[in-house]
């Protein structure tokens, strides 16, 4: 039939652009992505201004989008319903729902962060990222490192938020979760501002606990000495020095590409 046809036709072209390794596949992947990260600077922008009726109106079109690019993504696996099934997507619809009916201010858009991130991990995107920036190649640790502890910050000040602003009074915007979060993840804690109930105990103990982890697993990525990353052909070890000749753990010989010195 030719409806049929037309349909199967409609998903090899969103296959390819999902999953394939053309270049207007990879602009396509960017601009996703690049897209993700607009929604949450609007997400993050408009929690410390008024409701707005004209906030609400672009909520929705971004939920729009959203939905739209999730029915993409779904048409374009072999199998729709099994990864519909699962819980990144199951992510994904919540923040699309909370864009469409935002019910409780800016609900649960924040979520998005976690696709972005689930994205910006794949083994398509990272290699990606190597070949075609070289700032992320020269330092991909501190990148990933850097960008784990960003989103964490940004996800547990909006659970802060979400949790406490309607029954803590100390919690009355973003801002006041923003500087709860880091004094809680630093372990600083200067005790003017604290989480009501059981709950809001947990949560800070959960951001302490995880605060100093990423904060350490930055500062290794920053202050360690830089590894270059090339499989050796005969024990597979991943990462060497720079000016590495031979492999430390079985002694092959490498031949690691050099970009050249100035």
């Amino acid at each position: 039939m030719p409806g049929v046809v037309q349909f199967q036709g409609w998903r090899l072209k969103l296959r390819e652009l999902y999953f394939g390794s053309s270049a207007t596949a990879r602009r396509f992947r960017y601009g996703i992505i690049f897209f993700d990260l607009l929604t949450l600077v609007f997400v993050i922008g408009t929690s410390f201004m008024p409701r707005e009726p004209w906030i609400g109106m672009v909520d929705v079109g971004i939920g729009l989008i959203l939905a739209a690019e999730y029915a993409a993504h779904l048409a374009a696996h072999r199998a729709p319903g099994k990864h519909a099934r699962r819980p990144s997507s199951l992510i994904d619809l919540v923040a699309i729902l909370s864009f469409l009916a935002p019910l409780t201010g800016e609900g649960f858009g924040f979520l998005r962060v976690l696709r972005t991130l689930r994205l910006l991990h794949t083994y398509r995107t990272l290699t990606e990222l190597r070949q075609d920036m070289p700032f992320f190649r020269k330092h991909e640790e501190a990148v990933i490192a850097g960008m784990h502890l960003a989103v964490f910050v940004f996800v547990m000040t909006a659970i802060v938020y979400e949790s406490q602003h309607g029954i803590n009074p100390k919690i009355a915007d973003y801002a006041d979760a923003l500087y709860f979060t880091v004094t809680a993840l630093t372990t600083t804690g200067f005790g003017d501002i604290t989480l009501e109930g059981k709950f809001g105990k947990l949560l800070s103990v959960f951001i302490m606990i995880c605060g100093v982890t990423l904060f350490l697993r930055l500062a290794q990525a920053l202050f360690r000495p830089r590894k270059v990353r090339f499989p050796c052909p005969s024990c597979g070890l991943q990462r060497h020095d720079p000016d590495a000749v031979h492999c430390k753990a079985c002694g092959t010989r490498l031949a690691i590409p050099d970009e050249g010195r100035d």
